[in-house]
């Protein structure tokens, strides 16, 4: 089923980079404005001049972000910032980082993995995406002609057969990369290069399903561009490069897998339009009304979350609108999702919190169409449920909806079914960063 080949990566020179941790940046879309300028201010040679170069108001259809990042990426090959290595390759991955009052560690395989739709059952989508960013990205990949950020995906291996192959394949062996971020979080890599280690792993990973955590738009953009070169290179067929895509993969059950919320803030929302939501929502859900005003805002803000933490059970979410000096508690009332959707909806997506939040909250009572679900602009993300609360105090958004995470056993079981979740309905954390590893997509 998955077929997952080594590669020869391009990897940053740390004869010319001195800090790794100088040129790493998050996945594009996590980035905000004011961290996208600071990425480009650390280091000239920082991935983000890659992956998400600044715009101008100048731009043309032959200069623009994706072209500069093109001669970046050239540059870079020509004075040596960047070396492809000489002999393929699976790149082992360690990612130290602190959550839940303890330090965690996620192992994880960057690799190629043959690229295939996703109705053949092999690599598995979660939620939905957004067609302007695919269209971004695809500009990109064809204007750079290479993966420069890993998707990171899901396997099922209770077990743990494949991570410990891996690990003891290395278990003597200095990293051959190894650096703490300026988030204090160390990242090491090695490369594995033994052909036994690599058919061992090839073979293992054969029958299983790959569920992808992040890079959803990635994926569908590498499937893009296959389609895009093969009807436009005559010579195009199944040894080229662009026939794999690469992937960061990590044992489902690893305990450095973690699943955060992704909260929403939405733009654009009239004032009558809010001030109407609770009243319409009583309809369908339980309301818990806490104050939030003066000095008790801290607590108030603590009691939410406390209380939307504890109900993990049930359908909940918490509300914060701009100028309303309340925070929501909404409590879904039983058998709702079933009697509105049932006929529209898979059980296992029916009832959770993000489609409770999507289909009911935002489509049903809002009205929001799918062409306001697509838009990007009007809609903001962040797994911090304190910033989403303080970004819309401050007014920069009108409303935000705080979530409980959803479970990486509903994840599996909806993506094994063939469903799709709404968009960004996890937020797998930490992010895999983008710098490590990066992969050409041309014979050259």
């Amino acid at each position: 089923m998955a077929e997952i080949i080594p590669f020869r990566g391009l990897l940053y020179n740390t004869d010319k980079i001195k800090n790794l941790a100088d040129i790493i940046a998050p996945p594009f879309d996590v980035i905000s404005e004011e961290e996208q300028e600071n990425y480009h201010r650390i280091h000239q040679q920082n991935m983000i001049w890659l992956t998400l170069g600044r715009t101008t108001e100048n731009d043309t259809s032959d200069n623009n972000r994706y072209t500069r990042a093109a001669d970046y990426l050239k540059t870079w090959l020509s004075e040596n910032i960047l070396l492809q290595d000489e002999i393929p390759a699976f790149y082992l991955t360690a990612h130290q980082f602190p959550h839940a009052n303890k330090t965690v560690t996620r192992y994880g395989l960057i690799a190629l993995v043959g690229l295939v739709p996703f109705e053949e059952g092999v690599v598995l989508p979660h939620e939905k995406t957004f067609s302007k960013i695919k269209a971004e990205r695809l500009e990109l990949i064809k204007a750079c002609q290479a993966n420069l950020s890993p998707i990171f995906s899901l396997y099922s291996d209770k077990e743990n057969r494949i991570m410990k192959a891996l690990l003891t394949s290395v278990a003597n062996k200095l990293p051959d990369a190894d650096f703490i971020d300026h988030n204090g979080q160390q990242h090491s890599l090695w490369r594995i290069t033994d052909q036994t280690i690599h058919r061992h792993v090839s073979d293992a990973m054969q029958n299983k399903r790959l569920f992808i955590a992040d890079g959803h738009h990635r994926y569908e953009t590498a499937l893009q561009y296959k389609k895009w070169l093969a009807e436009n290179t005559p010579d195009f067929n199944g040894t080229h490069p662009a026939n794999y895509v690469m992937m960061y993969l990590c044992g489902m059950e690893d305990p450095g897998v973690v699943v955060l919320p992704a909260h929403r803030m939405l733009n654009e929302v009239p004032a009558a339009t809010r001030a109407s939501l609770i009243s319409k929502a009583s309809d369908f859900f339980d309301i818990t009304t806490i104050p939030y005003k003066g000095e008790q805002r801290k607590k108030n803000r603590t009691e939410l979350l406390a209380l939307l933490e504890s109900n993990t059970l049930k359908n909940c979410l918490g509300i914060f609108m701009k100028d309303c000096p309340e925070l929501y508690l909404l409590t879904l009332k039983p058998n709702v999702m079933e009697q509105m959707f049932g006929d529209e909806l898979a059980d296992s997506l029916r009832n959770i919190d993000v489609t409770v939040l999507t289909r009911l909250l935002f489509m049903e009572i809002l009205g929001f169409d799918q062409a306001r679900l697509d838009n990007e602009k009007l809609i903001a993300y962040t797994r911090l449920a304190e910033e989403a609360i303080d970004l819309v105090e401050e007014g920069k958004h009108d409303i935000t909806f705080i979530l409980n995470p959803t479970k990486i056993e509903q994840v599996r079981h909806i993506a094994a079914e063939g469903l799709i979740m709404p968009r960004k309905a996890t937020y797998f954390y930490p992010k895999v960063i983008t710098g490590q590893v990066l992969n050409r997509l041309t014979n050259n």
